[in-house]
């Protein structure tokens, strides 16, 4: 799904998909792109923050909070540079996030990225179906659940974006070991990655958000000033 209001932008980026193979569905209103969301399937949505009717950010949010879309990555375009901006939309939910002008080059390079990062994230079992993780997770009352990308905080399920469940896993496999936010890039996000240090951090506050009783005052997800981000030592 392509969003933005800015038409020959998204004639072009639609076009740049069909040369890779890609099929696009464009929007140029971000009321009507959350509406076909609801009804269609997408490997990826990439939205313009500045929209009419409901911006790239809400529908972002909108987007983290719908179950059938939760988990698809999601890229922002917006010709603001301004890094609180940046964070803002990292904040709701966003994978990845591009300023205009962009390098189509750059552009493709992303969305190959994120549409690699969505397809090898593991997809749900049925809720019927029987267990067949070998390797969950369970520390300081979470379940962790690789083979269904599932995780229970205190016996409640919450929704984790793929690279929130995958810093996540990171860290609680590996109790009071510190990792860098470089160390963290590298195996959440790979080698052909254009992410940066903040993105963790922002990743590791929404997930604060979700498995703390207290994001301000953190029990598991914990910080090292200077170095990085563990999980706290096991008991």
């Amino acid at each position: 799904m392509v969003v933005d209001d800015e038409a020959h932008i998204g004639e072009l980026v639609s076009l740049h998909l069909s040369f890779e193979g890609h099929t696009s569905e464009r929007f140029v209103d971000g009321r009507a792109a959350l509406d076909a969301a609801r009804a269609g399937q997408f490997d990826l949505f990439i939205l313009d923050v500045m929209l009419p009717g409901l911006d790239g950010v809400a529908l972002c949010r909108a987007l983290r909070q719908m179950p059938a879309t939760s988990r698809i990555p999601v890229l922002l375009l917006t010709a603001r540079r301004d890094e609180t901006d940046k964070v803002l939309g990292l904040d709701s939910g966003a994978d990845d996030y591009l300023t205009k002008p962009f390098g189509v080059r750059e552009l493709m390079a992303r969305v190959r990225a994120l549409i690699r990062r969505g397809q090898s994230a593991p997809a749900p079992s049925p809720a019927d179906a029987p267990p067949v993780s070998t390797d969950v997770i369970r520390r300081d009352g979470l379940e962790i659940d690789p083979s269904r990308h599932r995780v229970v905080v205190d016996g409640t399920p919450v929704d984790t974006t793929a690279h929130e469940f995958t810093v996540l896993k990171i860290l609680a496999s590996h109790p009071g070991i510190v990792f860098s936010r470089e160390a963290l890039i590298r195996r959440a996000w790979g080698a052909d990655t254009h992410v940066t240090e903040r993105s963790v951090d922002t990743i590791v506050k929404r997930l604060r958000q979700k498995i703390e009783q207290d994001p301000a005052q953190p029990e598991r997800l914990l910080t090292v000033w200077g170095v990085g981000y563990k999980f706290r030592d096991a008991s």
